[in-house]
C-alpha cells in the first residue's frame, strides 16, 4: 500500500467519519447497516460469506415489498365505509302529496287553439285506418277526399310517412298520397329488446334548418307514431300560449277536490299549494313548505293518513293527447321538486288507491368516500329548478342547458332558464330536429351529463305499497253519488257518476322509521395500529426506526449528492475565474540544435571537409550535475582526509 493510502486509512480509522458526513453513500449506506435497530440490513453488512449475505439481502427485499403491500392495503381499506341500519318508533313528518289530473287542461279550453291540429290528426287516422270507413273499402280515391277543402299545415312542416320492406328508401305521404324519397338516416323507436317484423311502419320525417341533414323516425305502431307526432306539435302550440292563460284552462282546486281528510280532520283546498307543471296542467301540493308548519301524523293506519275524493271529469279530456283516464300523484320532501312525469304513482278512476308508506332516511360520506354531493354546490350545472338538489335536477337541469346552447330554446316540458324562451316555429322552425338529436345524445351519454351530475349524499325515500278496490260499491253509489253531486254543484252542472271519481288514501303503514348510515370503517388511531404491527412483524421496526429511516434516506443520502455537486460546481467556477498560465520559452534541446540535423544522405570524409560551418550555432546544452553523486564525493574526501590524519599519527 502506498505512504498516502495508508496515512489516509489510519486518519478514518482514527477519526471515523459517519452519518450525514460520509464522503460516499457507501460508507453511508454501511454505517446505516451497523447501526440500525432493523436486523436484517444488520446481517447483511456483518455476515460472513457471499451466499449468506444474498440470503439475507433477499428476505431483507421481501420483508420491504410485504411492508409496502400491506400497508397499501390498508390506506385502501381506511377509505371504506360500513353501513349501519337504525330502526326507531317516534312521530313522522308527513310527507308532501302532489296530485295531478293526467288531463292536463280542459278540452274545451283548448280546443280553439288545437282545431287544426285535431282536424288533419283525424285524416290522418282516416288514411291510414279508414274511421269512420272501413279499411276494406279504402283505395287510392281517398287520398283526394282527404285534402277537400284543407291546406295540411301542420303535416307539410312535419310529414307522416307510410314506409314499406319492400321499398326501400321510400315512403309514402299520408295526406298526398304520393310515394317520396327519403333521405338520411332511419331510426326506429321501437324496443331494441323486440324484434319486430311489421310489412308497414309509420313514422315522420325531421330535418335541419338547410334541410341537408335529415332523420326519419320510424314506430311499430300507427298509434305511437301518431301520438307523437301530435304531442310534437301540441307544445308546440301550448309553448306560445301565456302562463296565466294557461293556469285558467286547467283545472282548479276546487274542481279536482272533492272532498279532503288528514289525520281524522277535514281539509279543503286551502291546504293545497298550486303547482303548474307545463305538461300535466294545474298540480296541487298538500302539506307544502309555503305552509306555516309541516303536519305531522301521530298514529300509523289508513284513518291517519290523507283521504281525498278526485274528480276526474273524464268528458273534458283531450282524446289524442292522453289515452288513459285518473289521476297521478307524487310523494315527495317538502323542498324537493316534483318529477310527475318521472315517478308519478297513476290513480284510476272508480276506485279507491291505497298506498301504504315506510319512511327510510339515507345519509352517505361525501368524498373521498363517495362521489355524492352535500348540496350541490361542487357541481358544474347550474340548478334551474326552485328546488333542493337532487340527481335527476341535475340531469333535467343539463339536458335543458345544452338544448338551449345548441338549439337556441328550452324544451317545453322543462322549467325555463334565465334569459331562454321555449322551442316554437315562429323563432326556431326546426327545433324538433334540433331536440331529437340531442335527446338521443343525452339517452347514449354522449353529452357528458351522467358523468358531471352526482347523487346526493342525504335523501329521504318512501317505499310504497300500492293497493285497489272498487269503489264505490254498487248498493253505497245509490247514496253516495247524490251526496257528492249535491256538495260539487257549485262547481260543476251534471250528474256525477262513477267513472267521474277517484278515491286516494295515503298514510304511514307503522311510525318506524329506517335510518341507513355510512361511517368511516378505519380511523386514524387504527390505521396508525395496523401500520406499526405490520413494520414490526415485517421488520422488527418501530416508529423510531421509520424516523431514522427518513433521516438516511431522504436527508443524508440527498445531502451527500448536493454536497458533492456544489464542490464539483466550485472546482468549475474556479477554473473558470483563474487566469490563463503564460507558457514558458522551450530551452534549446540537442535535437533543436540545426547544426545536428541529420541528413539522410551522409556525407562523404572529403565533402566534409568542404562544409562551411554552421550559422548562429549553440552548444548542445548539458544536464545538470548529480547532486547525490557529490555529495558523496565529499563524503570520501572527508573519509580520505581522515585516513591522512590517522596515518600521520
Amino acid at each position: 500500500m502506498a505512504p498516502g493510502e495508508k496515512i489516509k486509512a489510519k486518519i478514518k480509522k482514527n477519526l471515523p467519519v459517519t452519518g450525514p458526513q460520509a464522503p460516499t453513500i457507501k460508507e453511508l449506506m454501511r454505517w446505516y447497516c451497523l447501526n440500525t435497530n432493523t436486523h436484517g440490513c444488520r446481517r447483511i453488512v456483518v455476515s460472513r460469506g457471499r451466499l449468506r449475505r444474498l440470503l439475507w439481502i433477499g428476505f431483507t427485499l421481501t420483508a420491504v415489498a410485504l411492508i409496502l403491500w400491506q400497508c397499501a392495503l390498508l390506506v385502501f381499506s381506511f377509505y371504506t365505509v360500513s353501513v349501519s341500519i337504525k330502526v326507531h318508533f317516534r312521530k313522522l313528518d308527513f310527507p308532501a302529496v302532489t296530485i295531478c289530473n293526467i288531463n292536463p287542461y280542459k278540452y274545451s279550453a283548448v280546443r280553439h287553439l288545437l282545431a287544426d291540429l285535431e282536424q288533419e290528426t283525424r285524416e290522418a287516422l282516416k288514411s291510414l285506418y279508414g274511421f269512420p270507413e272501413s279499411r276494406k273499402r279504402r283505395d287510392a280515391e281517398s287520398w283526394s277526399s282527404v285534402l277537400e277543402g284543407m291546406q295540411p299545415r301542420f303535416s307539410h312542416r312535419i310529414p307522416l310517412l307510410i314506409f314499406d320492406q319492400y321499398e326501400k328508401g321510400k315512403a309514402r305521404d299520408f295526406f298526398t298520397g304520393r310515394k317520396r324519397k327519403v333521405d338520411g338516416r332511419i331510426i326506429h323507436k321501437a324496443s331494441n329488446v323486440m324484434h319486430i317484423e311489421s310489412k308497414q311502419v309509420v313514422g315522420f320525417q325531421l330535418c335541419s334548418n338547410d334541410t341537408s341533414d335529415c332523420a326519419t323516425y320510424t314506430f311499430s305502431s300507427g298509434i305511437n307514431a301518431i301520438q307523437e307526432w301530435y304531442k310534437l306539435h301540441y307544445m308546440n302550440i301550448m309553448a306560445q300560449v301565456p302562463l296565466e292563460k294557461k293556469i285558467n284552462m286547467s283545472y282548479s282546486a276546487e274542481e279536482l277536490l272533492v272532498t279532503c281528510f288528514f289525520d281524522g280532520v277535514s281539509c279543503d283546498a286551502r291546504n293545497f299549494t298550486l303547482f303548474h307543471h307545463p305538461m300535466h296542467g294545474n298540480c296541487y301540493t298538500f302539506n307544502n313548505r309555503e305552509n306555516e308548519t309541516i303536519l305531522s301524523t301521530s298514529m300509523g293506519g289508513s284513518e291517519y293518513g290523507l283521504q281525498v275524493i278526485l274528480y276526474i271529469n273524464e268528458e273534458e279530456y283531450n282524446p289524442f293527447l292522453v289515452s288513459s283516464t285518473g289521476a297521478k300523484v307524487i310523494i315527495h320532501r317538502q323542498d324537493e321538486y316534483p318529477f310527475v312525469e318521472d315517478v308519478g304513482t297513476e290513480i284510476e278512476t272508480a276506485m279507491v288507491t291505497s298506498i301504504g308508506m315506510h319512511l327510510t332516511e339515507s345519509f352517505k360520506l361525501s368524498e373521498p368516500y363517495s362521489q355524492c354531493t352535500e348540496d350541490g354546490s361542487d357541481v358544474p350545472i347550474r340548478n334551474i329548478y326552485n328546488a333542493a338538489y337532487s340527481l335527476q335536477i341535475c340531469l333535467h337541469s343539463c339536458f335543458q342547458t345544452k338544448m338551449v346552447e345548441k338549439c337556441g330554446c328550452a324544451q317545453y316540458g322543462q322549467p325555463l332558464p334565465p334569459e331562454a324562451n321555449y322551442c316554437n316555429y315562429q323563432q326556431h322552425p326546426n327545433w324538433m330536429y334540433c331536440y331529437y338529436q340531442l335527446h338521443r345524445a343525452f339517452v347514449q351519454e354522449e353529452l357528458g351529463c351522467q358523468s358531471v351530475c352526482k347523487e346526493a349524499c342525504s335523501f329521504k325515500e318512501w317505499t310504497l305499497t300500492t293497493s285497489l278496490a272498487q269503489w264505490p260499491s254498487v248498493v253505497s253509489e245509490k247514496w253516495l253519488l247524490p251526496v257528492l253531486t249535491w256538495d260539487q254543484g257549485r262547481q260543476i252542472n251534471k250528474k256525477l257518476n262513477k267513472t267521474d271519481l277517484a278515491k286516494l288514501l295515503i298514510f304511514y303503514k307503522d311510525l318506524n322509521q329506517r335510518s341507513i348510515m355510512e361511517s368511516p370503517a378505519n380511523s386514524i388511531e387504527m390505521l396508525l395500529s395496523n401500520f406499526g404491527g405490520q413494520l414490526g412483524l415485517w421488520m422488527s421496526c418501530s416508529v423510531v426506526c421509520v424516523i431514522e429511516i427518513i433521516e438516511v434516506f431522504f436527508i443524508d443520502f440527498f445531502s451527500i449528492i448536493a454536497r458533492r455537486q456544489w464542490q464539483k460546481a466550485k472546482e468549475w467556477w474556479a477554473r473558470k475565474q483563474a487566469p490563463p498560465c503564460p507558457e514558458a520559452p522551450r530551452s534549446p534541446q540537442g535535437q533543436d540544435n540545426p547544426a545536428l540535423d541529420i541528413d539522410n544522405d551522409l556525407p562523404t570524409f572529403n565533402s566534409a571537409l568542404h562544409l562551411p560551418p554552421a550559422l548562429g550555432t549553440q552548444v548542445p546544452g548539458t544536464p545538470p550535475p548529480k547532486y547525490n553523486t557529490l555529495r558523496l564525493e565529499r563524503a570520501f574526501s572527508n573519509q580520505l582526509t581522515d585516513t591522512q590524519m590517522l596515518d600521520e599519527l
